[in-house]
């Protein structure tokens, strides 16, 4: 639980320094609002790991995989990554090179994307099934907490020193997740190894009907258990439900994130509060009502069963998003500020705990690490997408017009989760058999 907790914290580190702190650093230094709206693309890195989860799942690294392991190896590499990104990343001026700071933010999301794909693999292979809510718990944690400090900590830097000096010491504490990593002790045994029967067995037989040469018989195996296995998993147990599912999972946070992409710029340029002020109110104090509202849906999915919450949350990011309509008609007021950012965080608490739950609910254990890759990919894809034109929209219609229709495009994700719950018993009957007992719990 340790170890997670500091690799929780390794990988929430560079999430917002791609994101919403560098959306501050650009609008601070005068970037253009469209923009700093492209610059969300970045994320989309995040949305596509998917592509690549098998090779990180299945591919040893020369040298370094003898040394360390597979999963530890792959950690460390993606760490490198980061670490050289942010320290591109703090000598790039945005406003003369765009173009450089935007491809050394891409090395940095594209590397902690890889990161998250390493450490779930690990967190999964570290410990058995009964401690892995446990572990879970404690990544959560350390994750928040490396989003407060990337946060509110980065802000408070950049307000006092530089957002050289921000990025700088951001960069220097990737270092607690290379130690982490250098510490703990590689997974002595790989519990879910289906897939590795699946390869030997599709070898076999491209080997014995299809006469292929040795070589080619372990490319096919490797590929059927890669990256063909988990997809087949699934669609096979949910046939005509998947792609509603996968459609649920694409929508259901595409006005929250949607929303993020501009709401520092918001803050600072519209609502002209400081760099202070924007960290106490929606770092600082919004790091424990996101910590309060996961926690309360925590408890509300043991009582009311995930799917309705999931509905609840759905419900509640939407009609909150609107809330920030009411605030950008408003004068400047941290404490009007501060009721918004409580509603805010708090729902999304919920609906963040009822979506994790719904989704580790229908990922099969034999292919885990994949499909939540899938799962984790298409949770944030649309969002990231349509939040590069976010820019657009505020520098055309204005940005109470931006958040009524960030508003308007949580009803999909209302629609498709009561879908979901009327169809409950459906997808109790095809989830994974160690998990379609719980599901409502």
């Amino acid at each position: 639980m340790i170890a997670l907790l500091f690799l929780g914290f390794s990988a929430g580190l560079p999430n917002l320094l791609v994101f919403s702190t560098l959306n501050a650093r650009l609008a601070d230094v005068g970037v253009e609002t469209a923009t700093i709206g492209f610059f969300s693309w970045l994320g989309v890195t995040y949305s596509i790991k998917v592509l690549w989860a098998p090779v990180v799942d299945r591919l040893r690294l020369p040298i370094l995989d003898r040394l360390l392991g597979k999963r530890r190896s792959w950690m460390l590499l993606a760490q490198v990554g980061i670490a050289a990104g942010l320290a591109l990343m703090a000598i790039t001026d945005p406003v003369v090179s765009p173009e450089k700071m935007a491809l050394f933010g891409l090395l940095v999301a594209f590397s902690s994307a890889t990161q998250d794909i390493a450490i779930d693999a690990y967190r999964i292979e570290i410990a058995p099934v009964r401690l892995q809510a446990a572990l879970a718990s404690s990544y959560i944690f350390g994750y928040r907490v490396a989003l407060l400090v990337a946060g509110a900590g980065a802000l408070y830097l950049a307000e006092f020193w530089s957002w050289e000096v921000s990025y700088q010491v951001m960069m220097l504490l990737v270092g607690i997740g290379m130690l982490t990593v250098l510490v703990v002790r590689e997974p002595a045994v790989n519990h879910f190894a289906a897939a590795a029967d699946i390869a030997r067995r599709v070898q076999e037989e491209a080997a014995q009907r299809a006469h292929l040469p040795l070589g080619l018989a372990r490319l096919a195996g490797w590929f059927s258990a890669a990256v063909a296995g988990p997809f087949v998993d699934f669609f096979r147990r949910y046939r005509e439900l998947a792609l509603l599912i996968l459609l649920t999972v694409a929508v259901y946070r595409v006005s929250d994130i949607a929303m993020g992409v501009m709401a520092n710029p918001f803050y600072l340029n519209f609502m002209e509060f400081t760099k202070t002020e924007v960290a106490d109110v929606t770092k600082v104090f919004g790091f424990f009502m996101t910590i309060a509202g996961s926690l309360v849906g925590g408890v509300l999915v043991v009582h009311f069963g995930v799917r309705r919450i999931l509905v609840l949350g759905a419900v509640m990011t939407a009609a909150t998003n609107l809330l920030f309509v009411w605030l950008a008609m408003l004068p400047p007021n941290l404490i009007t500020l501060a009721v918004v950012v409580s509603a805010d965080n708090l729902s999304g608490g919920i609906a963040n705990v009822a979506l994790i739950a719904w989704l580790s609910s229908m990922t099969s254990a034999s292919f885990t690490a994949t499909q939540y890759a899938l799962f984790s990919s298409l949770m944030t894809l649309p969002g990231k997408f349509l939040g590069g034109f976010s820019g657009i929209v505020v520098a055309g219609f204005g940005y109470p017009t931006f958040f009524l229709l960030a508003g308007v495009m949580g009803i999909p994700a209302i629609l498709l989760s009561l879908y979901m719950l009327k169809n409950g018993h459906r997808l109790d009957a095809r989830a994974p058999v160690t998990e379609a007992s719980e599901t409502e719990t």
